[in-house]
């Protein structure tokens, strides 16, 4: 058992390092990417359930490999929460942020729901036997709980740089800004990509119209504060 254990704690702070890594980030989610995934992981259970049937894929083995799926789950997302907390630290602190009950705590009484969930499904505070299928798929609703404590839905404009959902974009990085609408901002960035190098970026976010001054002091200030090390970023590059 001690052997098993040892194991799944490997697969777990694994999992915990490709979470902290910045190689996948949200939006190079696409609807191929996730159908295409989704459809695999429906093949992979599909053929698990009839190896099951038939006796190919006996108890003894399946609980093992779903501890291990569930340890690598809770590993990845506990790994990213940290990421993401990781940026905001050294972000600094925010300049602006649109909020509201949908953006600010809806996302916070849904992680933790599955927080709660998870200390449930672990059974360690009622009467049902603890076993280590309960305890895996607990802690993987937890850290899954975590990850979305410390995902927000909205750019945060701070004073080192602009969280992105998982991107930190520093200000010396952001190369314009403009108004596409009354309410919709788009800024330009140089984007580091590990594959492609860095190139140039876009995204846009809906400002609320009562809001359009504020966001504009906190970019005309940054872009101002950053100018030089932008123009010899950008000199050194060319």
């Amino acid at each position: 058992m001690w052997i098993l254990t040892l194991f799944l704690a490997l697969v777990f702070f694994a999992g915990s390092y490709i979470g902290t890594q910045s190689w996948f980030t949200l939006d190079r989610l696409n609807r191929s990417n996730v159908l295409n995934g989704a459809l695999i992981v429906l093949m992979i259970f599909t053929m698990l359930m009839v190896a099951y049937v038939l006796g190919f894929f006996p108890q003894s083995v399946a609980a093992p490999f779903m501890m291990t799926l569930y340890s690598v789950i809770a590993g990845f997302f506990i790994g990213y929460a940290y990421r993401l907390y990781n940026y905001r630290t050294k972000a600094g602190r925010i300049l602006y942020q649109h909020r509201s009950f949908w953006i600010d705590h809806a996302p916070n009484f849904l992680a933790m729901i599955l927080i709660i969930y998870g200390v449930y499904r672990m059974a360690i505070l009622t009467n049902e036997p603890v076993t280590g299928i309960r305890l895996t798929s607990g802690l993987s609703l937890i850290c899954f709980g975590l990850f979305n404590w410390t995902l927000k839905v909205v750019p945060e404009f701070r004073s080192k740089s602009v969280i992105l959902l998982d991107r930190s974009i520093r200000w010396i990085d952001i190369i314009s800004w403009k108004w596409q609408s009354e309410s919709v901002l788009k800024l330009e960035f140089i984007h580091e990509d590990p594959k492609h190098g860095e190139r140039l970026a876009e995204f846009s976010t809906s400002i609320p119209e009562d809001e359009r001054k504020e966001i504009e002091i906190v970019l005309k200030s940054k872009m101002e504060e950053f100018a030089d090390e932008r123009k010899k970023k950008l000199l050194k590059e060319d």
